[in-house]
Order: structure tokens, then sequence, then C-alpha cells
């Protein structure tokens, strides 16, 4: 049976820690959407690896790791971070079914956010119009690397559609021939590990082998049930594991959801309890609250628990992994927000003009270290109180608390 780990917030919950403490236990780690504007940080004995397209598995010699098909790829990306794990031939697959992002869709990217009225804050990567190729069914998959005179052909058909987008925004693509000669240059660096991803997984399911789903971003980023339109362009939540690997619903036993102990947010868009003042600082600082891919500092604030509630229902999570716990460490006082003001009454759910609600909090007591604490009667009992609350808020099961960046440095109830 295969597992699920989901982000309940707005991205950078911690999610690759808790894959790579779990990943050991499981045979197949899967990606499954997204692409290289998605950051794990992952600490191991006190050295960070920072990885964009790679599932977290890749850390360990024993898990087999699989990029799906739900997945848009930068080739020149993924071969620079392929080039710091040697021997992954046997360890990674990946999907001839997952399309490939092509330098103009960068350049439409930054093109389009400069011109919006209101930018989105995208990472610029090219993810969207990646997407949007796909849905309009125009785009390049990894399997048209074997045929050349395929991949120009189809080359030349998008690109004689992006001039007309290219000249609306008053920008140059890259002579397609150097394009061409820049992906035949990469995909023989690329091609060994493309496969049937799909049949791999369907026959690890059938022999009783353990799959392991990660996803990228979170759930409150989700193009149909996120902040929209400023959220990503796939689909984030528990959903989309099955049409980005090819696993069926019922494939799926168990569906986790992680949340850090506060809130943050990269980029533009609604962010109920977002603190711009010295709290905000604080948790930047202490949290290192800098996007893995771009750099750019998070947006922080208190933790929201009727946006994680919503996101807990919509994933259906059988539990919650509570991260980054220490971050809340010498705060005299937290807060939750628990409800929001809307046209002068107060509600507990999100409503659909989102970006006109006020938060409503509860207060706790502070505490002073739980950083490093691995066993939940050590903790503080202020602390220890903050998670009983937010599991009742958020009506799910906390199973997993983290309270340092490092692999075992996690308390299980």
């Amino acid at each position: 049976m295969a597992d699920l780990i989901v982000g309940i917030q707005w991205g950078d919950e911690g999610k690759g820690k808790i894959v790579d403490k779990m990943a050991g236990d499981y045979d197949y780690i899967v990606r499954y959407q997204g692409g290289h504007n998605a950051g794990h940080t992952i600490v191991v004995n006190g050295r960070k690896v920072a990885l964009h397209l790679l599932p977290s598995g890749i850390l360990y010699e024993s898990c087999k790791n699989i990029i799906g098909n739900g997945v848009v790829i930068s080739l020149e990306a993924l071969i620079q971070e392929m080039a710091a794990f040697p021997n992954l031939q046997g360890r990674l697959f990946i999907s001839d079914k997952a399309h490939i992002i092509l330098p103009y869709h960068e350049i439409l990217d930054k093109a389009k956010e400069k011109n919006k009225n209101k930018a989105i804050g995208t990472t610029g990567k090219g993810i969207g119009p990646c997407y949007t190729d796909k849905i309009s069914r125009n785009g390049v998959r990894i399997m048209d690397l074997t045929n050349s005179a395929r991949l120009k052909e189809k080359i030349a058909s998008i690109y004689e559609q992006a001039q007309y987008v290219a000249k609306a925004y008053d920008v140059e693509l890259p002579n397609i021939e150097n394009v061409v000669a820049k992906i035949e240059s990469m995909k023989e660096q690329i091609l060994p590990f493309v496969t049937n991803t799909t049949q791999i997984l369907w026959e690890a399911q059938d022999s009783g082998k353990r799959i392991l789903l990660e996803g990228a971003q979170g759930s409150m980023l989700d193009v149909d049930h996120g902040t929209y339109p400023f959220v990503t362009s796939s689909t984030t939540i528990a959903a989309g594991a099955c049409s980005g690997s090819g696993l069926a619903p019922r494939d799926i036993k168990q569906i986790i959801g992680i949340a850090k102990a506060y809130c943050t947010r990269v980029g533009n868009g609604v962010f109920p309890t977002e603190e711009n003042g010295t709290i905000g600082e604080k948790l930047r600082e202490a949290g290192g609250e800098f996007g893995t891919t771009t750099g750019r500092a998070r947006r922080c604030g208190w933790f929201d628990a009727v946006a994680v509630r919503y996101a807990a229902r919509l994933n259906g999570c059988d539990s919650l992994n509570i991260m980054k716990l220490d971050v809340l460490d010498g705060f005299s006082s937290i807060k939750v927000c628990v409800g929001y003001e809307y046209e002068g009454k107060v509600i507990d759910y999100i409503p659909t003009d989102y970006e006109c609600v006020r938060p409503v909090y509860r207060e706790f007591e502070g505490w002073n270290k739980s950083a490093k604490i691995r066993h939940f009667n050590d903790l503080p009992k202020a602390a220890q109180t903050y998670i009983n609350e937010l599991e009742k808020l958020t009506g799910t099961k906390i199973a997993m608390i983290s309270t340092s960046p490092e692999r075992d440095d996690t308390i299980r109830r």
C-alpha cells in the first residue's frame, strides 16, 4: 500500500524532513507534481541538503525514487541536482509522460508576472506556462527525447504559437535551433533513467512493496481549492497524487498532513494571520524562513486553525505532523486563529471572499525550550497544552512533532 505526505498550509511546511525521516521504511518514494519551483531542505548530521526535483528518498541507498508524470521538469535543473548524487542508476526513475520546461516557458513566466496589475509572486521558473502547454495539449514530454525529429517538430509548433505571446509582452524568444541543440545535448544524461513509472508502481503495489508519495508546495496553493488566483499551477492536494503518479485512490492507505506550528507564505495573496512587525520578524529569523528555491523572505504569522482544518478535511488526513515547534521557544504568549470576522459576524470556515476576513485569536501561554526534545512528556507543560489544543481545533490527531531541523529530533505520539 501507499502512504501520502501532503502540505496543508501554503507550502514550506517541512515535508522534506518528514519524508526523509520516514523514507528508510519504504521501498519507493514518489514525487508527483510541481517542478523545481519547490524545494525541500533536509539536515542530516548537521549538513544541509536542498532538493528541488529529486524525491527525498534519494538520501537512502535502499530507496527507489520516482519522478512521476505529474511533475514538470527543467532538464538543466534536474541534471545539476543529479550531479550531487553518484550511482543513481537503478535508484532513480523518470516518467516518460512528464512534461519538459522549455526556455521560453521561463521567459514568458517572468514577462507575464512583470506585466500583471497584481503579481502572483511566482518563482519565474516557467512552471505555469509549462502546465499551460500541457493542458492545451501542446507540450513536450520526456518521451519526445527519444525521437529527435519529433522533438524538433513539437518545439517548432510550440514556438510558432509562443511568438504571438512573446510579441504581446515585448520579449524575444531564444533561437529555436539553439533550443533544440541544447536539449539534444542534455538528453543522454536523462534517457537512461526514463521509463514507464506507472507500470513500475503498479508492479510494486501488486508485490506488496511500500510506497511513499511526496507532495510539493501546500494545499492552500492548490489550483482549485487554494487562494486563487494566488496559487501554483498544479493539484497540490492528495487527489493530485493519483493523477500525478498513476496509482488509484484505493491504493492509498494513509494520508499524513504536514503543518508548521505557525504559518508562512511565499509570494502574494491572502494570509489572514500574517504578522508584519517584530513578531513576524522574530518568527522569520528563528525559523530561517527564506525560500529554498528563491531565497526570498517568507511572510510569517500565527497558526491558522481554520485554514489547517479546511485543508485536513480537503485531503482526508488521517493524522497531522507539526513542524518547527522549537521556533516558538521564548515567546511569552502565542496566538492561534480559531475563527474569522466576516461581514459583521464570526465564522469558522473559509468564505469565498477570503481577502475580507480578519482573524479571531485565542491566546496561549508560551514556553522557554522545546528544542531537540524527543518525548512528548518532556516538553514544557505549556507546549503540551498547545499541541493538545491544536489537535482539537483542527479535528485531526497529531502523530508527530518536530523540535529541530535534525532528522532524529522528532516526537512520536
